[in-house]
């Protein structure tokens, strides 16, 4: 009984430290139809990995998914402290990206006609920080 503890703790410890130290992404796909009332998200900006563009820092999975049903108008509203970047990557590849500007005291917005698709919401951090932020998605 003893010896079968034992074997027990080690593959247990090394699981801990492994979620403990991975990025995750914490948030369910989102299903986005053309009469979708979605409530706030929340999550924590930045990770560990270098954007090339204009996210700054992003985590190695995106913080959210989110499925359109119908090619819809949609607003992405992002509000986080920090020096947060909204970056919203398509499944054929294409990257829709806005960080904040100085005027904007963290508030970053991306509005246009979305096409039917699945898009990888990454929130990053252009100072390699880590903050809290609420991203809403509403119809246009």
């Amino acid at each position: 009984m003893r010896s079968l503890k034992r074997c027990l703790m080690v593959p247990i410890g090394i699981a801990i430290a492994l979620l403990g130290s991975a990025e995750i992404a914490f948030s369910q796909p989102i299903t986005v139809t053309s009469s979708s009332q979605l409530p706030p998200m929340n999550g924590t900006s930045g990770g560990n990995q270098k954007e090339g563009g204009c996210a700054g820092f992003i985590a190695a999975v995106p913080n959210h998914m989110v499925q359109v049903t119908e090619n819809v108008d949609l607003r992405f509203v992002l509000q986080g402290s920090g020096e947060p970047a909204l970056l919203i990557r398509s499944s054929n590849g294409q990257n829709f990206c806005v960080p904040a500007d100085n005027y904007s005291n963290g508030k970053v917005e991306i509005s246009g006609r979305w096409r039917k698709g699945t898009y990888s919401i990454y929130v990053g951090d252009r100072a390699n920080g880590r903050h809290s932020y609420t991203l809403q998605i509403a119809r246009n």
